[in-house]
């Protein structure tokens, strides 16, 4: 429907009862209504429960951002394993599994582990059945406890150090020269290696 270049001007049909094809929209309110009573049903059949899923504490990606800790994925097995939780038992409680993740520092899995000990000190598990308890649900008393839905805050990424006077060894402290030094070992590690191994069976040969 276009008057590019010298074309002939298109003949428009505009007078096609198009009042049967207009697609009416009058039920807006009303479903708005019904889906919202369906969340409220919804809500009261399923009880108490968090208001998000747990997920693990990570840094986030690449140098210019991994001084940030954000939510993660899901927790490691390794990480479950050690706060004691089972991987179906993690999914029924809110916790979330990434069977995927990998923990590379010790410090990362130990935040995580802390987290899933303090949300498992703080779950709340009813039984289905009120009368009939099952093995890994709450004990009377518990349930009786006042509960709180808030999710656990993230930990600090860095935490507050007080100022203090810089000591003579930092000052003295070659941060460049040390970095460099540990790269150059690094690199000539294999070949330092080899040669000394190669003096020692030329020495060897001597003495036979």
């Amino acid at each position: 429907m276009g008057f590019a270049h010298n074309n002939v001007l298109p003949a428009n049909h505009f007078r096609k009862d198009w009042q049967r094809r207009v697609r009416t929209w009058f039920d807006q309110p009303g479903r708005k209504l019904r889906r919202r009573t369906a969340r409220k049903t919804k809500a009261a059949t399923l009880g108490v429960r968090p208001l998000t899923l747990l997920r693990p504490a990570v840094r986030a990606q690449t140098v210019r951002y991994n001084r940030k800790v954000r939510e993660g994925r899901g927790f490691t097995h390794a990480e479950l394993k050690e706060a004691g939780i089972g991987r179906k038992e993690a999914r029924g409680v809110g916790i979330v599994v990434d069977h995927r993740r990998r923990n590379l520092s010790e410090e990362g899995k130990k935040v995580n582990v802390e987290r899933l000990q303090a949300y498992k000190a703080r779950l709340i598990v009813f039984p289905r059945k009120a009368g009939k308890p099952k093995k890994g649900d709450s004990s009377a008393e518990e349930l009786k406890a006042t509960t709180t839905r808030d999710a656990i805050s993230l930990p600090e990424a860095y935490p507050a150090e007080a100022p203090r006077k810089i000591t003579a060894e930092e000052k003295e402290f070659e941060a460049f020269r040390t970095l460099r030094v540990a790269r150059a070992n690094q690199r000539h590690e294999g070949a330092r290696k080899a040669r000394a191994a190669k003096k020692e069976e030329e020495e060897a040969a001597k003495k036979k």
